[in-house]
C-alpha cells in the first residue's frame, strides 16, 4: 500500500509538471513576436504608453517617398520664412514594408531647410499630431528662447495650435532639427530633418556631389509600428538611410576624379560605424565644425554617435560599384535578413 502511495504521488507530480510545462510553453509562443515591455507602475505610465504600437486609425500614405526634399521660403523683408506642419503618415521603407511615420511635412526625414550663414529665418511650425511638441534646432546657435526645450524655454506645442521660431542661421555648418518633446518616442517614429548653413564665400572644397545622410532605426511588429527604443528592450528590426532600407536606398551616381561630400548625422539612438570600400576618406568636419586641413583624419570607417555629425570627403580614382554601409551586421539586415538596412551603393562611371 505504502509503495502504489509513492507510485500515485510521483505519478501526479509529473503530470502537473507536463502540465506547466505545456502552460509555459504557449505563453513563450504568444509572446516571442510581441514587443519587449517593462514592468509598470503608476510612476511609469508615461513610458508604457510611448512603448504602445503607433496608431494607424485615420493616417493616409505619404504624397511623396523622398525625405529631405529642400523647404522653399518666402521672403518677409530680409526674413526667410519657412513652414513645417507635423503630420503622421503611412511611410514606405521598403517596397513591402511600411511604418506609421510622425513627420514634418509627409516625409521621412523631415524637409531640407538650407540656408546662408547670417541669414534671418523665421520657421512657423504647427502641429497636426496628437500630442504636443517642440522643435530643438540641433547645434545652432539660436537664443535660449527658441531652443525648444519644453516647459523650460517655451510651452509645448500643443495639437492644431502654432509656433514661430525666429532666429539669425549660424555658424556654417551641418545641423538637424529634431522634436524635443518625449524625444524618446517622437524622434524613433520620424519627427527630425536636416539644417544646412552654407558658408557666405561657399565652401572651402567645393565638392561636385553634396549628400546629407540621415541615419535611423525602426521598430515593426507584425506590420505595426514601435518606437525603437533600445533602453527600453525594444530594439530595431529595421534601419534606414534617408527614411529608406536597402535595396531602396538611394545610389550615388558619380564620376571617376569628382570629389564627393557626405554629410553623416546620427538622427537615431544608435550608434553607427560607417565604412567606404574602395577609397579612403578624410574627416572635413564635425558637429558643424570645420577640421583645419592638418588635423583632418584618413580613414575608412567613421562611427557616427546618436546626435553626431561627420562631413567626409574622398575623391574616386577609378570606377566600380562600391559599397557604403554600417559595420554591426545586425544594422545591415531587413527583420534579421540580409542584405539590408543600412547599405548604399556609390556607382562611379
Amino acid at each position: 500500500m505504502e509503495k502504489l502511495n509513492k507510485k500515485i504521488i510521483i505519478v501526479s507530480i509529473v503530470v502537473v509538471a507536463v502540465i506547466l510545462l505545456t502552460i509555459l510553453q504557449k505563453i513563450s509562443t504568444k509572446s516571442k513576436n510581441a514587443p519587449t515591455q517593462l514592468a509598470t507602475t503608476n510612476s511609469n505610465l508615461a513610458g508604457e504608453k510611448a512603448m504602445e504600437a503607433i496608431s494607424e486609425k485615420g493616417v493616409a500614405k505619404s504624397t511623396t517617398q523622398t525625405g529631405l526634399q529642400e523647404l522653399p521660403y518666402k521672403l518677409d523683408d530680409d526674413t526667410k520664412v519657412f513652414n513645417l506642419i507635423t503630420k503622421p503618415v503611412r511611410w514606405n521603407i521598403l517596397k513591402d514594408v511600411v511604418v506609421t511615420a510622425w513627420t514634418y511635412n509627409g516625409m521621412v526625414p523631415g524637409p531640407l531647410i538650407r540656408v546662408t550663414d547670417g541669414d534671418k529665418v523665421r520657421i512657423l511650425v504647427k502641429n497636426n499630431l496628437s500630442e504636443p511638441t517642440t522643435i530643438h534646432w540641433h547645434g545652432i546657435q539660436v537664443p535660449n528662447n527658441m531652443d525648444g526645450i519644453p516647459d523650460e524655454t517655451q510651452k509645448p506645442i500643443q495639437p492644431g495650435e502654432i509656433f514661430t521660431y525666429e532666429f539669425v542661421a549660424k555658424p556654417a555648418g551641418t545641423y538637424w532639427y529634431h522634436s524635443h518633446f518625449d524625444s524618446d518616442k517622437q524622434i524613433s517614429v520620424g519627427l527630425s530633418g536636416a539644417f544646412i548653413i552654407d558658408p557666405v564665400e561657399g565652401l572651402t572644397s567645393k565638392p561636385d556631389i553634396d549628400k546629407i545622410l540621415m541615419l535611423n532605426e525602426w521598430r515593426v511588429i507584425d506590420g505595426q509600428t514601435y518606437a525603437a527604443m533600445p533602453a527600453t528592450g525594444m530594439d530595431g528590426n529595421y534601419f534606414t538611410i534617408n527614411g529608406k532600407a536597402y535595396p531602396e536606398t538611394e545610389t550615388i551616381e558619380a564620376k571617376v576624379g569628382q570629389k564627393i561630400r557626405l554629410r553623416f548625422i546620427g538622427s537615431g539612438q544608435m550608434i553607427h560605424p560607417m565604412h567606404l570600400h574602395g577609397f579612403p576618406f578624410k574627416i572635413v568636419a564635425t558637429d558643424g565644425n570645420d577640421v583645419p586641413e592638418s588635423a583632418q583624419w584618413t580613414k575608412d570607417v567613421v562611427s557616427v554617435a546618436p546626435g553626431e555629425r561627420y562631413d567626409i570627403e574622398f575623391t574616386p580614382d577609378r570606377p566600380g560599384k562600391w559599397m557604403l554601409h554600417c559595420h554591426i551586421p545586425h544594422h545591415t539586415t531587413n527583420d534579421h535578413h540580409e542584405p539590408g538596412g543600412l547599405m548604399m551603393m556609390i556607382d562611379v562611371k
